[in-house]
């Protein structure tokens, strides 16, 4: 089972499928949206 974590807040984006246990960083939504909104 893999988990994909926001790099950011430490919040649980998504699950997925994997053979290893697994985590992968991104950014989610929330975060997405805060950074866009503060370059405008």
């Amino acid at each position: 089972m893999g988990i994909i974590v926001c790099q950011d807040c430490n919040s649980t984006v998504d699950y997925f499928e994997d053979e290893k246990v697994t985590v992968l960083y991104q950014k989610c939504e929330c975060c997405e949206h805060k950074h866009n909104k503060n370059n405008q």
